[in-house]
């Protein structure tokens, strides 16, 4: 079965980094995971938040290659269209991703190479991906010694929200599928929330603390291995063995090297996680406002055509009477 789906991706830009102002590219699904990757390689190391993107479906796209018309493929046809839409957005108004190359080439390029390797983030790969890490930095048992608890604060406040996120997802799908009657209303708030991006966003948020935990770890264990070159260095001249001397005073110069940059790494992806953290709050209330007035409007409407309805039918009530 060699079908697939292909998007077509619009831009429209005044940025003096694209040949052109308005142009437009044909992308597959594999195409967008294969650009999460590489943003992921080359910038998640320096604490910023890459944005995920949308989970794969194999039942989904199975249904759509054989050809199954029905209301739920077409269903998932416009939701993988919105999700991939809206993962591209969050992409380019990333100040620091839209200056990558692959971006760039990602909206620009005619023919992409062919992603692969990209089934590692399928729906359920890609969550357990992030709960394996988690499980693992938890495991250590690290605690940063620094003085900002600031950033112990923030994770302790990303991984409740993650929490209350997962329960508030469960909760509206189940009023999905066991109120029918709600079922239009209920299904665009779950539509309009982005209630599964933000879970997926909020990993990606626990990710770039973790990143600087492990830069944090990497600088004291070069702190402790600087230590023990000193060590050697003091019984090396209690012993006199001016032979091995040099050697050792060159491990050690070394040694203080790593540890100076290792401590400007942390002071740098401190800042990052930090600016990072403070425009993801940012965007996400601007999100969440936007979809809940969204919602409410709907919600307006659909009972302003109901008082219309019954307004039309009082005159022949009254009649029948």
């Amino acid at each position: 079965m060699n079908a697939y789906m292909a998007y077509k991706v619009s831009t429209r830009t005044t940025l003096p980094m694209f040949r052109n102002r308005t142009f437009s590219v044909w992308r597959r699904f594999s195409d967008f995971l294969g650009l999460y990757e590489k943003l992921s390689v080359k910038h998640s190391l320096n604490g910023c938040i890459i944005p995920p993107p949308p989970e794969k479906s194999v039942v989904g796209m199975t249904k759509v290659k054989v050809g199954k018309d029905d209301s739920s493929s077409a269903d998932f046809v416009e939701r993988r269209r919105a999700a991939l839409e809206r993962y591209l957005q969050r992409v380019v108004c990333h100040p620091s991703l839209l200056q990558d190359p692959d971006v760039r080439e990602f909206l620009e390029r005619d023919e992409l190479p062919r992603a692969v390797g990209t089934h590692t983030l399928s729906g359920a790969g890609f969550l357990k991906m992030i709960n394996r890490a988690s499980d693992a930095v938890s495991k250590m048992t690290i605690k940063i010694s620094d003085s900002d608890a600031w950033f112990d604060n923030k994770l302790q406040e990303v991984e409740s929200e993650e929490l209350q996120l997962r329960k508030l997802h469960a909760v509206v799908d189940s009023l999905v599928n066991h109120r029918k009657e709600l079922c239009g209303n209920t299904a665009v708030f779950a539509k309009s929330m982005l209630l599964a991006d933000y879970i997926r966003l909020l990993g990606a948020v626990r990710g770039c603390f973790e990143q600087r935990m492990k830069t944090w770890q990497r600088w004291q264990e070069a702190q402790s291995t600087l230590q023990k070159k000193r060590e050697v260095e003091a019984k090396l001249l209690w012993a006199n063995k001016p032979d091995k001397l040099q050697q050792a005073k060159e491990e050690i110069t070394e040694w203080e090297g790593k540890v100076t940059q290792y401590e400007r790494d942390f002071d740098r992806i401190s800042v990052t996680v930090r600016k990072e953290f403070l425009r993801f709050e940012k965007e996400k209330s601007n999100d969440f406002k936007s979809q809940i007035v969204k919602y409410l409007e709907s919600l307006l409407q659909s009972q302003q055509r109901h008082v219309k309805f019954w307004e039309a039918f009082l005159p022949e009530a009254k009649a029948i009477a």
